[in-house]
């Protein structure tokens, strides 16, 4: 079955290496513990076991399925890994390096962005990087914000360290915003959004079966497929790492590496490719700031 395109006709087609005609990412945010961590920054909060167990199946069972299948299909993936993560589970790092994956920053405790100051957040990207140095020996030159969320000094901290960004959702195939290559992602192609449950009544509803899921996700991928398109697909290893979502990921990899002119990489070759290539000046957006937006608008409040 042949896709119609859905390309605007005034963006012109995203220039992928000779020989592709789009790409996808398999991405892994290695959260496991740390946002139960961060959460329990407040001492009043109650120390939950369920939650605690729960999210440890990652490192102890979910992470090593994954990456088994990602060696079954021979693809590379890229993992970004919260600091805190690493620093406990010291096997991680260097299972996903020997493997042959690439591996990027996650935050230090998975800090949600509102929740921490600039100072704060440029301390925890120093505290994750000297983490990966002592364990790998490696600098990542990737970073993904926990809960996909960035702000003006983020970025900038990003630009100066030269690295780039999977945490924004401006276009569906890398872009430049602030001086940063942004390799994006999509919610909706997101497993926790359909599957995480924690329980102890945290959750508003049950999580999705995965028959459902996978085939929106399949129609997202042929879609783009026909537009040239970057399709990013982000896991966890405490979600994905269930063995009903690994049988839904071994049919959807089954799929995609089924088409000889997807380029299947790791998002740190797609954001090399972007930077060397046309599209680095093609897709420029600027860093547009909500606050300096709103003050022009309004002007400030007394």
């Amino acid at each position: 079955m042949t896709m119609q395109t859905t390309r605007s006709s005034h963006s012109p087609a995203y220039t992928w290496p000779e020989g592709r005609h789009s790409a996808f990412c398999f991405t892994v945010d290695v959260d496991a513990e740390s946002p139960l961590l961060w959460n329990l920054k407040d001492e009043t909060s109650p120390r939950l076991i369920g939650q605690l167990e729960q999210r440890l199946f990652g490192p102890r069972v979910g992470i090593w399925r994954l990456l088994d299948l990602l060696d079954r299909f021979a693809i590379k993936a890229t993992f970004f890994v919260p600091g805190v993560v690493a620093e406990n589970h010291p096997e991680l790092l260097p299972a996903f390096v020997e493997r042959g994956h690439e591996v990027g920053l996650h935050g230090y405790f998975h800090e949600i962005v509102s929740q921490v100051s600039d100072a704060e957040f440029t301390g925890a990207l120093e505290a994750s990087l000297e983490i990966f140095r002592k364990q790998i020996g490696v600098v990542p030159r990737g970073f993904r914000s926990p809960a996909w969320e960035m702000t003006p000094h983020m970025l900038n901290e990003l630009k100066v360290r030269g690295f780039y960004d999977s945490s924004l959702s401006g276009f569906d195939h890398p872009y430049m915003i602030g001086d940063v290559v942004e390799v994006p992602v999509q919610w909706a192609i997101d497993d926790a959004v359909y599957f995480k449950f924690v329980g102890g009544g945290a959750d508003s509803w049950p999580p999705s079966a995965p028959g459902p899921i996978l085939d929106a996700w399949l129609d997202e991928w042929e879609m783009l497929h026909a537009d040239g398109g970057l399709l990013m697909l982000t896991v966890h290893d405490w979600i994905s790492g269930r063995a009903h979502r690994i049988r839904m990921l071994e049919k959807l990899l089954h799929r995609i590496t089924g088409e000889p002119t997807a380029w299947i990489t790791t998002v740190g070759e797609i954001a090399a490719h972007h930077s060397n290539s046309v599209n680095k000046g093609r897709y420029i957006v600027p860093l547009r700031n909500p606050e300096l937006i709103a003050e022009r608008r309004f002007g400030r409040a007394n």
